[in-house]
Order: structure tokens, then sequence, then C-alpha cells
């Protein structure tokens, strides 16, 4: 091997090592940047989990308004047959309660109590579903809110995570080289 050679090897190991040691100094700088990018899409995931949890919690909300409606309508309209059936069987029974005959008059005075006790027992189960839909009406209208909250708090924080990741992205394509244009090219 003559002089020519050795100098071609030694400055070709020379310049590899040179290029190593640049590249191992930038590594952790860049290994920082990627961690930091890694977090900040971890971040934009937890928000974006984080509006889908208050948007099932504003459906089900909407969905327990919905439903009690449903039942306090059907508590009204049970009511109002209720009612009207009691209304025209006591007419009826208290007209015969004052009958001449006795044993009609009795039978329709424990025919009026037994009407009392159905009117009084139908009236109680009303009152028990229409205090359940009303139950379930402040808990969806509650539900509906809280769900609102989060999300609005879940918006804000996926926008900051939003922009921290493309600032954090903005910096590790720089410092690797391959910052993007307005064309969308990568240039070098």
């Amino acid at each position: 091997m003559n002089l020519t050679q050795f100098y071609r090897v030694f400055l070709i190991a020379v310049s590899t090592h040179t290029i190593c040691i640049a590249a191992y100094s930038q590594s952790p700088a860049l290994k920082n940047l990627e961690a930091a990018v890694a977090a900040a899409r971890t971040r934009v995931e937890m928000n974006e989990k984080k509006v889908a949890d208050a948007d099932s919690v504003i459906a089900a909300g909407r969905r327990m308004i919905s439903e009690s409606k449903a039942g306090l309508k059907a508590v009204d309209s049970e009511s109002r047959k209720l009612e009207k059936e009691y209304a025209a069987q006591r007419k009826s029974l208290t007209r015969l309660s004052k009958s001449g005959d006795r044993t009609v008059a009795n039978k329709a005075k424990s025919d009026l109590r037994l009407l009392e006790t159905h009117y009084k027992t139908g009236n109680r189960e009303l009152e028990t579903r229409f205090r359940d839909a009303t139950r379930l009406q402040t808990t969806g209208i509650s539900a509906l809110q809280r769900g609102r909250t989060a999300r609005k708090n879940a918006m804000d924080g996926l926008r900051a995570a939003g922009d921290a990741l493309k600032v954090s992205q903005a910096k590790y394509d720089k410092a690797a080289g391959t910052e993007k244009d307005d064309g969308g090219k990568n240039r070098k």
C-alpha cells in the first residue's frame, strides 16, 4: 500500500468517525424532540377520548330526557283515563246508594268503598311513575349539563394539545432537516 492509498483510507476513516460523532451528538436532541412529539400526540389522543366520553354522557342525558317525556305523557293520559272512569262509576254508584231499596243502597255503598280503594291504589301507582319519570328527567338534565361542561373543557384541552403538537412537530422537523413548505413537499 502506498502513501496515497493510505491517505485515502485515513481520510475516509476520519470522515466516517466525524459523521458518527455528529450523528451521535444530534441523536439525544432528536430523541428529546421525538419524545416531545410523542407526548403531544398522547395528550391529543387523551383529549379526543375525553371529548368522546363527554359526547356519550350528552347522548345518555338526551336519551333520559326523551324517555322521561314519554313516561310523563303516558302518566298524564292514564291519569285522565283513571279520573274519567272513576267519575263515571262514582256517579252511578252514588245514585244507587241513595236508592229506596236498602239492599241495593248497601251494595252500592260497598261498591263505592271498593271503587275508592281501587282509585287510590291506581293513583298511588301513577304518582310513583310520575316521580320516577321526573327523577329520570332531572338526572338527564344534570347529565346533559355535566357532559356539555366536560366537552367544553375537553375541546379546550384538545385545541391546546393540538397547538402543542404542531409546535413540537415543527421543532422536530426543523431539527431533523425535513421542514415542510407551503406546497406540502419536503425539502432538505
